[in-house]
């Protein structure tokens, strides 16, 4: 086999191996996005404590100190 076509088959392969990664990494970030968007997130007005709690909830009552909190929006 000559050098340039082992070359040209190595490159190849290595293109391949990151691409297969790539949608490998893509279809794993899907999956924790999916899973993460689950609950919602709320922070304490008045003891600034950041928490979650099930998507259905629209107000919690906080943990800490007992305040009940609406959703926090980034």
């Amino acid at each position: 086999m000559p050098p340039e076509t082992f070359l040209a088959l190595l490159v190849l392969g290595l293109v391949a191996a990151l691409g297969a990664l790539a949608v490998l990494d893509e279809l794993r970030q899907r999956r924790i996005r999916s899973a993460r968007a689950a609950d919602n997130i709320f922070r304490c007005n008045k003891c600034s404590l950041v928490y979650t709690d099930d998507p259905e909830v629209d107000r919690s009552r906080c943990p800490q100190c007992g305040l009940t909190n609406g959703v926090f929006q980034f």
